[in-house]
């Protein structure tokens, strides 16, 4: 079983940066496509972005596009999250996720594991 811990979230002034990291360990992470997620209060838990195995393959949720990227490091058995241009309604606890599963994956249904999660919060 892998097991996924977030770091890197805090305050940020709107139009600032942060970089989420995600390590994880217990399974061979080049295996395993990983994904973001976030959740806002009172708000369902909403896709970001995913990665495939190799890193070749990414995809966002059209309100992060131009401004996160993802992409990972296999041999450092992590994946990040480079927000960038943040808003205020990027506010929420972010998740790293992982899975087993191909192609699209955009759903919380996909994943099979996911980390404590990390709060990001936008000040305007």
């Amino acid at each position: 079983q892998v097991q996924l811990v977030e770091s890197g979230g805090g305050l940020v002034q709107a139009g600032g940066s942060l970089r989420l990291s995600c390590a994880a360990s217990g399974r061979t992470f080049s295996s395993l496509a990983m994904g973001w997620f976030r959740q806002a209060p009172g708000k369902e838990r909403e896709f970001v972005a995913s990665i495939s195995r190799s890193g070749g393959r990414t995809y966002y949720a059209d309100s992060v596009k131009g401004r996160f990227t993802i992409f990972r490091d296999n041999a450092k058995n992590t994946v990040y999250l480079q927000m960038n241009s943040l808003k205020p309604e990027d506010t929420a606890v972010y998740y790293c996720t992982a899975t087993t599963r191909y192609g699209f994956l955009h759903l919380v249904g996909d994943y099979d594991v996911w980390g404590q999660g990390t709060q990001v919060t936008v000040s305007s």
